[in-house]
């Protein structure tokens, strides 16, 4: 039975030969395995490769034991994420099936708990989520939100974008950004606000100005309140400026959403604008944009909640970096599991009882 293991044998090791009592493959699925258990930190994967030693040993070396937690926090501070998440995404490529018009969403996310008082910056992350797999394709760091207009290309670099659709908020709305997907042989949806007023202006006046071509209503129910997304699109793109500089743009779209709160009454609304290189189908872009949100819960919100990312303080080194694309990998093996309809949580404690399910999960969902 094969494990992912075998996608991160060739990781480049950062430690002298000499001081390299444990293989970077027995540390690397310890690691992994104690996430799908329940750890969420260094000293967890120590107590974990102890308690679970017998079973381990049935197929990793350890050639001297398990890990001391300090070996642990060494390893992955010095480890190059860019080694891990190259791995990471031959794993990714060799377990989704990407089919055509998936939308990838590309979103930022800050590890609060990284912020240190000596004044060092808070890690922020930039990551691809495929909605229709319910797969982590990758992530980027960077140091700030503002250098998300950096980490968005670097990261769409690695992807395979060919007939899927990219939607990105405000902060990737950029030419180079929209020409890039493009090239890729992706299309975009891309989310506009006032870092492009000249643009933003333009979209308001042409829905102001012009009937629209196509309307879409959704309306979904549930966590208490009704929401309501009317989805309006254009085609005739007369009267924005400069449209040859956004590379194959076909439609302006424009979501009305109204938010019904059944326990208190109040109505919420807002108006949110949209440049797309789709062709101006209302059903299509708000399906799209509406998948959009689901990074929001189901890439940022489970990590912080249910492995408890955003209260690990790891800074150092690298350390931040890899542990999140760790908490990725296994979030990976979870949602690939199809055995049961059971929640994350229940999943990792399942993991963590029966080692028959563990080594399900490790094995890509194989049996």
């Amino acid at each position: 039975m094969e494990t992912p293991l075998k996608h991160f044998a060739e990781m480049k090791d950062p430690r002298l030969p000499r001081t390299r009592r444990h293989l970077l493959t027995d540390i690397v699925l310890i690691a992994i395995a104690a996430i799908l258990s329940g750890a969420e930190g260094w000293d967890d994967m120590e107590r974990y490769g102890k308690a679970k030693r017998e079973w381990l040993k049935s197929f990793l070396a350890l050639p001297h034991g398990i890990p001391s937690h300090d070996t642990f926090n060494r390893v992955f501070q010095v480890l190059d994420p860019a080694e891990l998440e190259k791995h990471f995404l031959d794993w990714v490529s060799a377990i989704a099936r990407q089919t055509q018009g998936e939308v990838v969403a590309i979103d930022g996310k800050s590890l609060r708990g990284t912020a240190g008082s000596e004044g060092k910056p808070i890690v922020h992350m930039v990551s691809a989520w495929a909605s229709a797999n319910n797969l982590v394709l990758g992530q980027r760091k960077t140091e700030a939100k503002s250098n998300e207009i950096t980490a968005i290309p670097e990261l769409l670099r690695v992807l395979e974008l060919t007939g899927t659709t990219v939607t990105i908020d405000a902060m990737g709305c950029q030419k180079q950004i929209a020409r890039q997907i493009i090239e890729q042989k992706g299309d975009y949806v891309l989310a506009v606000k006032e870092n492009q007023p000249s643009l933003l202006a333009d979209l308001k006046d042409s829905f102001k100005m012009l009937p629209a071509v196509e309307v879409d209503e959704q309306i979904d129910c549930g966590h208490g309140r009704v929401e309501t997304r009317r989805c309006s699109v254009l085609g005739d793109l007369s009267l924005v400026d400069n449209t040859q500089n956004w590379a194959s743009l076909r439609s302006l779209v424009r979501i009305e959403a109204t938010r019904y709160h059944k326990a208190t009454g109040k109505q919420e609304h807002e108006t949110r604008y949209y440049i797309a290189s789709l062709e101006p189908d209302a059903v299509r872009l708000n399906a799209a944009i509406r998948q959009h949100w689901g990074i929001e819960n189901k890439l940022h919100w489970v990590p912080d909640v249910t492995f408890g990312e955003d209260q690990s303080r790891k800074r150092a080194g690298n350390a931040a970096q890899n542990f999140s694309l760790l908490i990725r990998i296994a979030l990976n093996l979870i949602r690939k599991d199809k055995s049961s309809k059971g929640s994350i949580r229940g999943k990792r404690l399942q993991a963590a009882w029966d080692d028959g399910f563990l080594w399900q999960l490790l094995a890509e969902g194989k049996s």
